[in-house]
C-alpha cells in the first residue's frame, strides 16, 4: 500500500521566514510530508528582495508581526501544536523577541528548536555576518577546491546547503527519535561552518595519513589526476571523466585508442603530465556529444558536462523524474525516494501572507479572534484564495 502524504507526515512545523539555508531545509521537510507553515512579516519577504523564491515552495504562508507582543504571542500559541520550529536568525535575535527556546520550550517542552547560523550560537565570531564563500573558507574546504593558482567556491551548494540546510535536517530528524524516548524536545545549533567541516572529513582523515597534499589540483580527487578531470571538445565544451578504478582506466584507454601508447602506470604521478595531455589532445578531437555517444554503452566512466539548462532534457534524468517544471521553470524535485511513502509533488511559492486566516484557523485560532489580529495589525492576509491548512494531529 503506498501513503502519499509522504514519511514525515504527521511532523507539523513553525519556520520563521529566513535566507537560504533554512528554507531549503523547510522546502524538503514539507515535501517528506511534514506540515510547514511559514512565518513571514507583514509586507515584506524573508529573502530581502533576493529572486530565491523557489526555495519558498510546497508550504503556506502567514504573515505575523513578531515585533509587537500580541504577535509573539501568536507565534508561542502555534509553538504550543508544533513539533518543531525552525529559525535562521543571527544568535540572541529570537531571544530579544521572546520567542527564544526558553520561551518556546516553557510553552512546549517537547518541541524540537532548531537553529541555523553560519558561525554557531557561540565561539568569537557567532554575532559576525558571513555567507557561504566565508564559512568553506574557514573551514579549510575552501582551499582544497578550484585551480591551482586560485580558490573558487563552488556556488554555494557546501556550506548553505551541504553543511547548513542536509545537517540542519539530520539534527531535527535525530531529535525528532530521540524524543520518541526521551519524550522531551531540545535544541538544535545547525552552524554551517561545523556542518562545512564535517563534509570534509575523509580528505581531513587521508590529509593525516599523508596521502592529501594540502594543495589545489594535486590529489586524486580535485583535477590533479589525469583520469579524474574534464576535458575540452572540439566545440568547446567538456566531458567529465572519472576512471578511478583499475578496470575502468583500461576500458577508458581502449575507447581513447591509447591502451598502447600511453606512458606509465595509471597511479604513477610523475606521468600525470603526460597523460593529460595525451587524453587532452583526443577529447580535443571531437565534440561533447559525440565522445557522450561513443561512450555512453562503456565503463569508462565519462559524462558529459550539461549545463542547468541541459541537465533537466537528459533521458535518464527525465525517465527517473528528477525534474519538475512549476510556473514555466525547471526545478528538481525532493529527494531521496521511498517505496510505500513517496513525498510530496512540488507546489508553487505563496504569496507573504496568502494563508494567515487559514493557517491560524486550522491551528486553533477561532474566526473572531483572527479578525481582531487582522483588524489591530497583527497580522496580514494577502488578498485571493487562501490555501487551507488541516490542524495538525
Amino acid at each position: 500500500m503506498t501513503n502519499r502524504a509522504g514519511p514525515l507526515a504527521g511532523v507539523s512545523v513553525v519556520e520563521l521566514a529566513g535566507l537560504g539555508p533554512a528554507p531549503f531545509a523547510c522546502l524538503l521537510l514539507a515535501e517528506l510530508g511534514a506540515e510547514v507553515v511559514r512565518v513571514e512579516r507583514p509586507g515584506g519577504s524573508g529573502l530581502g528582495g533576493i529572486p530565491l523564491a523557489i526555495l519558498e515552495r510546497s508550504r503556506p504562508c502567514l504573515a505575523v508581526d513578531l515585533k509587537d507582543t500580541a504577535g509573539q504571542e501568536v507565534l508561542l500559541r502555534l509553538v504550543e501544536r508544533a513539533d518543531v520550529l525552525v529559525e535562521g536568525y543571527r544568535p540572541g535575535v529570537t531571544e530579544r523577541l521572546g520567542i527564544g527556546p526558553a520561551d518556546c520550550l516553557a510553552r512546549n517542552p517537547r518541541l524540537i528548536y532548531a537553529r541555523m547560523t553560519g558561525w554557531g550560537q557561540d565561539g568569537p565570531l557567532r554575532d559576525r555576518p558571513g555567507h557561504d564563500i566565508t564559512y568553506a573558507a574557514l573551514t579549510g574546504v575552501l582551499h582544497s577546491i578550484g585551480t591551482r593558482d586560485k580558490p573558487v567556491n563552488a556556488v554555494n551548494y557546501v556550506a548553505d546547503f551541504g553543511g547548513g540546510s542536509l545537517y540542519l535536517i539530520v539534527g531535527i530528524l535525530a531529535a525528532l527519535l530521540e524524543r520518541t524516548r526521551s519524550g522531551t524536545g531540545q535544541v538544535v545549533d545547525a552552524a554551517m561552518v561545523d556542518g562545512t567541516a564535517s563534509l570534509a572529513t575523509m580528505v581531513y582523515g587521508v590529509l593525516g595519513e599523508g596521502a592529501w597534499h594540502d594543495a589545489r589540483e594535486a590529489n586524486l580527487l580535485d583535477g590533479g589526476a589525469p583520469f579524474y578531470d574534464t576535458y575540452r571538445c572540439a566545440d568547446g565544451r567538456f566531458v567529465a571523466v572519472g576512471a578511478l578504478e583499475p578496470q575502468f582506466y583500461a576500458v577508458l584507454l581502449r575507447e581513447l585508442g591509447l591502451d598502447d601508447r600511453l606512458v606509465g602506470e595509471q597511479y604513477d604521478r610523475r606521468h600525470w603530465p603526460a597523460q593529460r595531455q595525451a587524453f587532452a589532445e583526443v577529447f580535443a578531437g571531437r565534440t561533447r556529444d559525440a565522445w557522450a555517444t561513443a561512450l555512453a554503452d562503456t565503463d569508462a566512466c565519462v559524462a558529459p558536462v550539461l549545463s542547468l539548462t541541459e541537465a533537466p532534457r537528459h533521458p535518464h534524468l527525465q525517465a527517473r523524474g528528477t525534474f519538475v517544471t512549476l510556473d514555466g521553470v525547471a526545478q528538481p524535485r525532493v529527494a531521496p525516494r521511498f517505496s510505500r511513502t513517496p513525498g510530496r509533488e512540488p507546489s508553487p511559492p505563496r504569496e507573504v501572507g496568502a494563508d494567515t486566516v487559514n493557517t491560524l484557523m486550522g491551528w486553533g485560532f477561532p474566526a473572531a479572534e483572527v479578525d481582531r489580529l487582522r483588524a489591530d495589525g497583527v497580522v496580514y492576509q494577502a488578498p485571493g484564495e487562501d490555501h487551507v491548512v488541516h490542524p495538525p494531529p
